[in-house]
């Protein structure tokens, strides 16, 4: 049986699409003009702003950022393994913290958790954490130093905890317990299968802090061939702001950089794969987020 929907119901669906047409418009606006004034002319966008039609079509910026393929090449591949270690090492170190704190049974679980959450209001310091990771760890110009800082995450373990305790009841796990299963199989083959949303959103927030990384880069790595990609285009940023400067200052005829275009294509660069992954892990993110909300 169909049923007829009302005016006002009519009305209320037309609006809501309006806003979030435009809303997502809005949303999608930014990306679109900095994929144009990448492959635009650097002068124009210099002189007259930026716009959503390219200005003079001009692949210049991508051709000088991939004026050295090997090292860009070679960014892209430290940044996706320690994205993809990290993130999977994170999920283990993190996943098993939350499952030991939502057990009721762990007797000073108040206490650690506290303790955790202790530390995301009062740190030791930029110093104390620079001499421990380089002179204690012995970890400078390591990619671990780039790894181990965001494996435990107080917020995300805290979160961890939460996802569990809302979608593994005390019962099922007594149940196991009984059966004569060990924790380690409980948190193996009962607690992960359970909770792929939390895993799912937990992984890409850890994706993200990865992906986007390049202040532990400028901390702690001294090789170029060890350089995440933030840091590696931050640099050749850098340098080519420098050297324009020089040309500027100098008597010899200036070089023509196109800085402004080049800032766009990194942006391409760097969020291009991001953008790709995200409608994989979109629905299980969105029930992730929204877990907790209604509960019973």
């Amino acid at each position: 049986m169909k049923i007829k929907r009302g005016r006002e119901t009519v009305v209320f669906q037309i609006i809501a699409m309006v806003v979030l047409a435009v809303c997502a418009l809005i949303s999608v606006l930014p990306f679109l003009i900095i994929i144009s004034g990448s492959l635009s002319n650097n002068e124009l966008i210099s002189r007259e702003g930026y716009s959503i039609l390219p200005k003079q079509l001009t692949p210049q910026a991508y051709t000088t950022i991939l004026r050295i393929p090997e090292s860009l090449l070679t960014a892209y591949r430290v940044t996706i393994v320690n994205t993809l270690v990290g993130s999977l090492t994170g999920l283990i170190c993190m996943s098993m913290a939350g499952y030991v704190l939502s057990r009721k049974n762990f007797r000073h679980r108040n206490i650690i958790s506290f303790l955790i959450y202790f530390t995301t209001i009062f740190g030791g310091g930029l110093v104390p954490w620079y001499i421990m990771i380089s002179n204690t760890l012995h970890l400078k110009d390591s990619l671990l130093a780039i790894c181990l800082p965001l494996i435990m995450s107080p917020f995300m373990i805290i979160l961890m905890r939460t996802f569990i305790s809302n979608n593994v009841p005390d019962s099922l796990v007594e149940s196991c317990r009984i059966d004569g299963a060990g924790e380690f199989s409980i948190y193996l083959h009962i607690v992960l299968p359970l909770i792929p949303s939390g895993l799912a959103t937990i992984g890409l927030f850890l994706g993200l802090m990865y992906w986007n990384d390049w202040y532990m880069s400028s901390m702690f790595i001294s090789t170029p061939a060890k350089f995440e990609l933030q840091f590696y285009l931050y640099n050749m940023l850098s340098g080519f702001e420098a050297f324009k400067q020089m040309n500027t200052a100098s008597v010899t005829e200036s070089v023509s950089i196109p800085s402004e275009t080049v800032k766009l294509a990194m942006a391409v660069f760097v969020t291009g794969p991001i953008i790709l992954l995200y409608p994989f892990v979109q629905r299980f993110f969105i029930s992730g987020i929204t877990i907790g909300a209604v509960k019973g």
